[in-house]
């Protein structure tokens, strides 16, 4: 349940601010059709996070244990730091061509701009770190559905009354936890 919890939380913070979420805010400007934009989102999330998970699976089969706690600590470390850098979305990340229709264009973008995303690195160390890769995925899919959905149905006049730096300080802490707890093999590593 840990792994659930806690790859819920840290993705949720994580996203607040992130490229992917201004993309959810841009896509619901553009299409005004928030249902086939969740869907898109979440189908994205699950591929995009489901391979992620995989691959954090995967790294602790090739791994010894002392060198996954390092990496995987040091990897909370790095993401701690990158979570305090704001995002911007570039123009290229919305221009996916409309013939798709709105789910299918929400689709491509979002798992395109999810590619070496904090979000979708911070998925392979927690899958790496936690028994059960799936909860995992669950978990990080969550996170990103609970920071995005908000994004598609209120839009940019919600975002600019975030405290974008507590947010992302908070977010950074977890991390940084993690990270140190991890190190410290405070968490069973």
């Amino acid at each position: 349940m840990e792994a659930l919890l806690m790859s819920t939380g840290v993705v949720a913070l994580a996203e607040i601010g992130d490229k992917t979420q201004l993309l959810a805010f841009v896509l619901a400007a553009r299409f005004k059709r928030p249902v086939p934009i969740i869907l898109g989102i979440l189908a994205a999330t699950i591929v995009n996070h489901s391979m992620a998970g995989a691959l954090g699976a995967w790294i602790t089969s090739v791994l010894s244990p002392a060198t996954l706690r390092w990496v995987v600590g040091l990897g909370f470390l790095g993401m701690a730091v990158w979570t305090l850098i704001p995002d911007k979305i570039d123009d290229e990340d919305t221009q996916v061509k409309g013939r798709w229709g709105v789910f299918g264009t929400t689709l491509i973008a979002f798992f395109l701009a999810e590619m070496g995303d904090k979000t979708q690195i911070a998925t392979v160390a927690m899958a790496a770190h936690y028994p059960n890769p799936v909860l995992v995925v669950v978990g990080t899919t969550l996170g990103m559905l609970i920071a995005d959905v908000p994004a598609v149905f209120v839009g940019d006049r919600f975002a600019k009354k975030i405290p974008m730096r507590l947010v992302h300080g908070i977010a950074a802490a977890m991390f940084a936890a993690m990270g140190v707890f991890a190190l410290l093999k405070l968490d069973g590593l």
